[in-house]
């Protein structure tokens, strides 16, 4: 008959979960099962949302509405029986979207399992624990998924690691000599995927400009450059106009005193012979 019940409940979570936008629900201490006369805290994350309920005796009941007490955003359970296991949610003013569901259960037996009331993300750890309402001499607890065993534990924890959807089931406990919690259904949500971000396309107008900049910049030093290679060659081949002028009168100088010479050559020539 419980399992029953917990599959309808699921069903019904389901239902609720589809919608468009969500808004927040924290559970505050965050797990699922309660023993009776223990306290919680839920609070919805939206101005002006409203918390509701599904449980054996009532359908979508308000908060304050002869349970629970309204703050504001808060509402607290301050004594909890096992009649008030169920779904919870919040909705936001108008109901134009609701947060995830949770399903709470109160046991009014010896042992819960601590499990998280939201899901566990995908790739990550999923620590349970077997706790008795009287500490037992031997924590030892065995864990079960969907009816099979999972192993024992001699601590009372199991850790389950790097957990995928295949993890997903109803999960219950077993200490002996003190009783078996109720089960609860926990889920796995996907691992979201990182997308690096597109690289930010350079307007054609903007990769001109940088362009011309760079060759204004770069302009003076290449027009330098070429000046100098263009020059230093010149330099290299011509000749210098002192030096070329002062051979110039050298060589005139010496034609000068070769012509005296063959004068004087021809004149004792002309002596002699006369």
């Amino acid at each position: 008959m419980e399992g029953r019940r917990v599959q309808m409940l699921l069903a019904l979570s389901s239902l609720l979960c589809c919608t468009t936008n969500q808004i927040g629900l924290t559970v505050s201490p965050s797990r699922s099962q309660f023993f009776e006369g223990e306290s919680v805290n839920l609070n919805c994350e939206d101005e002006g949302g409203t918390l509701r309920r599904n449980t054996r005796g009532e359908t979508r009941s308000q908060c304050g509405s002869g349970w629970g007490y309204a703050d504001g955003l808060s509402c607290r359970i301050s004594y909890l029986v096992p009649s008030e296991s169920g779904v919870y949610w919040c909705e936001s003013r108008g109901g134009g979207a609701s947060s995830m569901v949770v399903n709470i259960s109160v046991s009014g037996g010896s042992v819960i399992l601590q499990s998280p009331v939201l899901p566990v993300m995908e790739g990550h750890d999923l620590t349970l624990s077997c706790q008795s309402k009287t500490p037992p001499s031997n924590p030892s607890a065995a864990f079960y998924k969907d009816g099979s065993i999972i192993r024992t534990e001699p601590t009372g924890h199991m850790t389950l690691q790097h957990v995928s959807r295949s993890d997903e089931g109803l999960y219950k406990c077993h200490i002996r000599d003190h009783g078996e919690s109720p089960s609860s259904w926990i889920s796995v949500s996907e691992k979201p995927t990182t997308t690096e971000a597109p690289p930010i396309p350079v307007a054609p107008d903007c990769l001109v400009l940088r362009v011309c900049l760079h060759l204004v910049v770069i302009s003076p030093f290449i027009i330098s450059t070429l000046l100098l290679v263009s020059l230093c060659p010149q330099r290299a081949s011509g000749s210098d106009p002192s030096v070329s002028m002062a051979m110039t009168q050298h060589s005139h100088a010496e034609q000068g005193l070769a012509d005296d010479y063959d004068d004087i050559i021809t004149s004792g020539t002309t002596e002699h012979q006369f």
